[in-house]
Parts: C-alpha cells; structure tokens; sequence
C-alpha cells in the first residue's frame, strides 16, 4: 500500500522511467527547472516508505523552498498531517529533537541538519531515503557533503537522490558532486530530450543590442589606458598573467595576496608594486561601473576616491590628468541627462507596453541594488506604480527585505497593486513568476533566462514577452557567449561521466518498473507550484508523448519486458519480495571523545572530527575551544583573528585564561599568518615568542582545517587511548549531567582527579559512600594508597574553621 495519492496526479512517462531507474540506487537527477524535479523525488519517497519504512528526509539550501516541500509532500501524501515537517533554525533544539522523532518526512535546511547531528540530537539510522535539492551545492565544505557521508555511514537501508537543474559545466566539480554523493546512476535531460520536448514550450526571446555613446567609449578608453600602465609592473614580476585591461579581479586580488607575503618574507622591493596593484583594483572596479551600471554610478565611486584621504593610491589616481578629464566628460554627460542607454532603453520598453495593456505587470530583473533602486526612481518619475525586490541580507545603510516583507511585496504584485516589480538576482532565487506581460534583463544572466525558458506548459506561468538588454563590445557580449559555451560543456561532461558509471556498474538481473501511476482528478487549485501542472494530460498530449518516448528508449515499446512489467502494476512476483538491502554500518562504541565550544561549528573543524571517528560532544565553554582531556585545553585560531588579537590586546587576556585552566594548553594557528593583513612581520613573530615563552604555551601551525582537525584528534587519541586520561568538564557554563556533578563533587577531594573520581564512584557506587568510607575501604581502590586515603579522611572530618576566624 502506498502513501502518495495517486488519483490527484499522473507524472509523466520520463517521469516514471527515472523513478524506476532510481528508487534502488543512488541516484543524480539533471533536469530542467519546471519540469517536476520534486515529483520525481515523491514516487521515490512512496516507494522507499511502503517498502522499508522509516522516514524521508528532504534537504533543501533555503528556508521557503524548505517550507514549499513540505506544502507539497502535505497535500499529496496519505499521511497524518502532523508527521510532515520542516526543520530550520528559527526552531529551537529541543523542539527540533522532538519533531524529528514524531516525523516521517522531514523537510529541512542542511545546516539545521548538520548541527543537529554534530550534538547528537537526530540520529539518520531510520533514514530510508535521502533527498538534496539543488545538489550542484554538494562540493566543498558545504553541509550536504558532510551529511550524505554521515547518513551513508549510518543508515540502515540508505538511498541518496541529488536533484539539480544545472550541476556546473566544471567536469571536476560534477566528479566531485558524484563521489560526495555516492551517485551510482546518472539520469539527465534536456529541453531536446525526446520524453520531456512534448512538455517544454521555450519563450521566444528578444536580445536588444544597445550602442554605447561616444562619451562612454572615451571614458572606458581613459581608464583602460590607466588600468594598463598599473598592469605593466606587477605583470613584470609575474604577479599577473598578463597586463591586458581584460584581465580578471580575482588574478589582481591575489596579486595583492603575493605582494604582502613576500613583503613577509623581507622583500622589501616587492613590497613597492602593493600601489600599482591597489590602482588596479580601483580602476577594474569603475570600469565594470561604468559597462553595468552608467556613469551616475562611476560618478558616486570616483566621490568616494576623492573623498578618502587616507589612501595614497586613490589620491594618485585623482591626480592624474586622465582621470581629471574622465570626471570632466562626467559632469559634462550629467548636465546633457545622458546615463546608460539600457536606462533609456527600458523606460521606452515600459511606456510603450503600459500604452498597449493599462493594467500590464512588468518584472526588471538587475544584478545591482544600485542600479535597481535607480531603476525604481526613473519610473517614478515616469508616474509608473513600482516596488523594489531583493535579497534578505542588508548593504550598508540598504536595509534587506524579511521573507514576509518578500511575500507581502509579490502577493501585492499577483494583485496588481502595482505595474513594475525590480528585482535582484538575489531576490530572484525562488522567486515564482507569476502571470506577466513582460520580463526585461538589464543584463544577460543566463541561469535566470533558463530557469523562466523552461517553465513548462503552465499558460499561468508564461510571460507574454522577455528581453534582454545587452551593450555592444562589453563584459554584457562576452558574458553571455561565455555562459553558453560553458552550457554545452555542461551536458558533454555529464553524459561523460554517465558512461563511466554505467560501465562501473554491474548488470542488473531483473530491472522492472513495479509500479503503474496514474489518476484522473486535478490536485488542489489554489496556489500555483511547480506540481501544478503534472495533471492528467490530454488524449493528443499522451500520442504525442508516447511517439516521443519511443524514439528515446525502445524498451518501453509494446509488448516489451518493461510495458509488461508495468501492467502488472502493484503485483510484486515472489523472486522480488526479498528486496536488496544496502549493507548496515554498525556504530562502533563510544571512543575517542572531543568535547566543542558550540561556537566552533561554524569553523568545519568538528564535522572532520566527526569524521575521523571520535565522538563530538558540543557544549558551551568558557575558556577553550576544544578539551581532549582534563589537562589537555586548545584553543584554535584563524590567523585573521590571531592577527586581530594582537591588534586589540585580547590575545594575552586568552592565554592567561587558557594557562590558569588548563595544564597543558594548547593554541592552534590556522592558516597564512603572514601577509594578509598589513601588520609587520615582526609584531606577529614577537607575539608568538611571547606566548611560547614567557608564558609556556605551545603554538602549532596548521595550514587548513583537515589539519587541524588532525592535530586535535591525535591529541585527544594520546590522551585518552595511550595516557588513560578523563576529558575534564570543569570549564564548562552550561548545565552538568547528573553523573558530570557526581565526579565533579568527589574531584574536589584532595589528590583526586577525573579518572580517579570516576573509580571511586564507581567502587562505592554513590557520592554519600565515598565521603563515608573508612580509610582502609578507601585503600581498596586503584591509586589510592596509605598517605591520600588519609588526606581525603581528613578533610571531610575536620571541623570547620573560618579562614582568618
């Protein structure tokens, strides 16, 4: 019996050939935005329940998609309302700890996941079907990686399945997508794909070319010339590859990087170009301005130089006679109201669509929160109704939009409340276009055009018309031939890597589609989602899709093995009820335990620690960062924070803190020490002499978090496996367990430590028989001779005297 209600829907035929291909396997799905992803991940999630019971678990990167899921999983499962829920952070622990047990499908964000697992809250055992929406983010240290290793490691009958509309054109980055998650089996389409073309209606697309004015090329020309000569020396010393204005801002940023470590190093010469490179940033940054964003925003930047007193590249960029004469020609271009022409460009574009249809709703999409609340102003003006949309994350003095603040704005907008809606990219993730008559792209962004190109045949969501502005012979042209260069890159690499699982693969004995789906009544017709339109398609629709599906997979021709199999819907023959299950990793007991300062999750340290095998305990402490054993503290710090306290003199109050709590102390310095800040070398030698000697604390260098993950495990493996030592707890603010106090009150007795308290406890059984015990009772127990047991005696017996009294 299933949960998922199958009347209300019926998925497509790729639909159905990609569940059956992927409900036993570990499995990377690329599909198209719009073309039911999520659908998909349902059938799988049917099957995995009726099957092995257990819960789902659906990781989603932000909140709203999080909450969507559920929505979905909600209205279209059999299942009490209350065992479908969303995990975010705004919910607390404990509420999480219980939700996670009443659920069987879980929707969540992966970094709520992740910290619930590192403090041993949620266990992944019951987990029979993982699923990780927009898998392209599982690369890095981003915590679908982390999560997909532990959930694998932990499952009893484990299954992962990566959803993604594009996993990258970078053929190393999809490897690594694949090895993270374990993907055996690839399943890809595109818009051509046979199955899926019957369902894809792509927009006709128009790209309107605008021509820069002369003024703009003479600007451009001046600060190219300029960028040039800052190029020339630091190209010389092979800091750049090439002193081209076409040059990239990453290769100048790191430029800056070499510069200030060979300055590290005494090379006092290299030292000298940190002022060329400085230039360059600054005239790369106002070039980009000018291309993108018009010379109103140049204007505003180069104020800003002038204004800065402090730093002497900015000032010898002022003076130089170009630069006097590009400000010349900008106060001149302001006096004749001449900006970007993609401004001009796109009132004439709104006007004239307001002209044809009063009521019309227009979205603008723009990479820059400048030049959308220019945008804004400019219609304004214009006397047209507009709103800005845009991310949650606040600029300077520009304030970000709250998710409700969002919601408010496009439920206002489906209402037409207003005409215009600008929105950033930032605001566009997630952003579901609801019906309009035109969409306009103030610059090509290519993953935003597919992600509206694909829509679907949903009429309700389908904007009557999108244009995309574009200036002639700037990074606009070259963007966007580069994209679609990288697109095709894209699907070869996938398809690459495809045949290389399949050919990994063993044969499958007996492949069958056991289930059949299908249905006749319309899901809920309220609010649109992306599930909306997988309704039962129409007689010509499904000869369509069936010519479709033959000519891309000729198994699924009549009177095949798989149309048989398919017929016999629900019936399981009696070879298959045995179904294969995935081997089970036992957890091993308790071993090496670190305990962590919650504050260090964020670092990734813990997660490898996790991973190394030892037991993460996450606690607040007061001094320290991680505590391996009842004299072993360690305190890890960046080499940026390292730097900065020595800046602001918090670095001797830490050690001091560290050395009077713990006996053998340690500090860990992550990462290049020097040249990323503008502090001498040897301020930062001195310091670590300082610390080293006059206070006895050793410093260990480590280069990247593996690393120090590394040293604190060996650490905490010599402590506890070689030295027999207890991890002391004392440093700790939050609440102890009950046993915690117990050996906490017998540790205060003379000479006792944390492993000799805990023998007492457990010889005696209580804390009232310890302080009862005779001294020949107290003699039976390890490490407790004539002389201590005496002592402890002593001081539970002897009266009281007030000190001084």
């Amino acid at each position: 019996m299933g949960y998922l209600r199958r009347d209300s829907i019926e998925p497509r035929v790729y639909q159905e050939v990609i569940y059956a291909r992927c409900k036993e396997r570990n499995c990377l799905v690329v599909l198209p935005t719009g073309l039911g992803k999520t659908l998909i991940a349902m059938l799988i999630a049917d099957y995995r329940l009726s099957n092995y019971n257990g819960k789902v678990l659906f990781l989603a990167p932000t909140k709203p998609l999080a909450v969507q899921h559920t929505e979905d999983f909600k209205r279209l499962f059999d299942l009490p309302q209350e065992s479908i829920n969303v995990l975010t952070g705004e919910l607390s622990p404990e509420k999480r700890k219980k939700l996670w047990e009443e659920s069987i499908v879980i929707t969540a964000t992966p970094q709520t996941v992740e910290n619930d697992i590192l403090t041993g809250r949620i266990s992944l055992e019951d987990v029979v079907l993982l699923v990780i929406d927009e898998a392209h983010r599982a690369v890095g240290s981003y915590s679908y990686v982390f999560i997909a290793k532990e959930y694998l490691k932990a499952a009893k009958h484990p299954l992962v399945l990566g959803l993604t509309a594009s996993p990258g054109s970078d053929e190393e980055k999809i490897r690594e997508i694949v090895k993270n998650l374990r993907v055996e089996h690839v399943e890809m389409r595109t818009e051509s794909s046979p199955d899926v073309k019957p369902y894809v209606q792509k927009i006709a697309f128009e790209w309107i070319k605008v021509e820069l004015p002369e003024i703009y090329k003479e600007v451009r020309s001046l600060l190219r010339e300029m960028l040039k000569e800052s190029l020339k020396p630091l190209a010389h010393f092979k800091l750049v590859s090439t002193y081209s204005p076409e040059v990239s801002k990453r290769e100048v940023l790191q430029a800056g990087s070499k510069i200030n470590q060979e300055v590290a190093r005494g090379n006092y010469e290299i030292g000298r170009l940190r002022m060329h490179q400085a230039k360059a940033i600054k005239l790369l940054h106002a070039i980009e301005l000018l291309e993108t964003q018009g010379l109103t925003a140049l204007r505003a930047y180069l104020k800003k130089l002038r204004e800065d007193k402090r730093a002497k590249s900015s000032r010898e960029l002022m003076e130089d006679p170009r630069m006097r004469r590009v400000v010349y020609l900008l106060v001149q271009a302001n006096e004749s109201g001449i900006d970007h022409p993609k401004m001009e460009k796109l009132m004439e574009l709104v006007r004239k669509q307001l002209e044809r249809k009063q009521n019309s709703k227009i979205i603008v999409f723009t990479n820059y929160r400048d030049t959308g609340r220019k945008i804004v102003e400019e219609l304004g003006e214009m006397g047209v109704s507009v709103e800005r949309f845009i991310g949650q994350a606040s600029r300077g003095k520009d304030r970000g939009m709250s998710q409700k603040e969002q919601k408010e704005v496009l439920e206002a907008f489906s209402r037409g409340e207003f005409n215009v809606l600008v929105a950033t990219s930032v605001g566009e993730e997630g952003l579901d276009v609801p019906e309009v008559d035109l969409v306009v792209f103030y610059e090509p962004v290519p993953s935003a055009i597919r992600s509206i190109q694909r829509r679907g045949r949903t009429g309700r969501h389908r904007p009557g018309k999108v244009v995309v502005l574009m200036a002639k012979g700037t990074r606009d042209e070259a963007y966007y031939w580069s994209s679609k260069r990288k697109e095709r890159g894209m699907f070869e690499a996938i398809k690459k890597i495809a045949r290389e699982l399949e050919k990994e693969r063993p044969k499958e004995k007996n492949p069958k589609i056991r289930e059949k789906v299908s249905g006749s009544a319309e899901m809920g017709r309220g609010k649109i989602t992306p599930l909306d339109s997988f309704l039962k398609p129409k007689q010509e629709e499904k000869e369509e899709l069936s010519k479709a599906v033959k000519e891309e997979s000729p198994k699924m021709e009549k009177g095949s093995k798989v149309e048989k199999d398919k017929k016999e819907a629900g019936k399981i023959p009696e070879e298959d009820k045995e179904l294969p299950i995935k081997p089970i990793f036992v957890r091993k007991p308790k071993g090496i335990v670190v305990y962590v300062d919650s504050r260090e999750l964020r670092s990734g340290v813990p997660k490898l620690l996790k991973e190394l095998g030892a037991e993460v305990e996450v606690r607040t402490l007061d001094v320290a960062d991680y505590v391996v054993s009842e004299e072993v503290g360690i305190e890890r710090k960046s080499a940026n924070d390292f730097i900065q306290s020595i800046i602001d003199g918090r670095l001797f109050d830490q050690v001091e803190r560290l050395k009077k709590a713990y006996e053998k102390p340690v500090i860990i310095i992550e990462g290049e020490l020097y040249g990323i800040r503008n502090v001498h070398p040897n301020a930062i030698r001195g310091a670590i002499t300082a610390v080293t000697l006059d206070w006895g604390v050793p410093i260990l260098f480590s280069s990247t978090k593996e690393e120090t993950a590394g040293f604190i495990y060996l650490m905490a493996k010599r402590e506890q496996e070689e030295r027999k030592k207890e991890v002391r707890l004392r440093s700790e603010k939050k609440a102890l367990t009950l046993s915690e106090r117990q050996r906490l009150i017998v540790e205060g007795l003379p000479n006792v430590s944390a492993t000799l308290a805990k023998r007492l406890l457990r010889h005696f059984g209580n804390v009232e028989r310890v302080f009862t015990a005779t001294e020949e009772e107290l003699k039976e127990v390890e490490g407790i001779g004539e002389k201590k047991a005496r002592e402890i005696r002593r001081v539970i017996t002897a009266p009281y005297v007030e000190d001084g009294g």
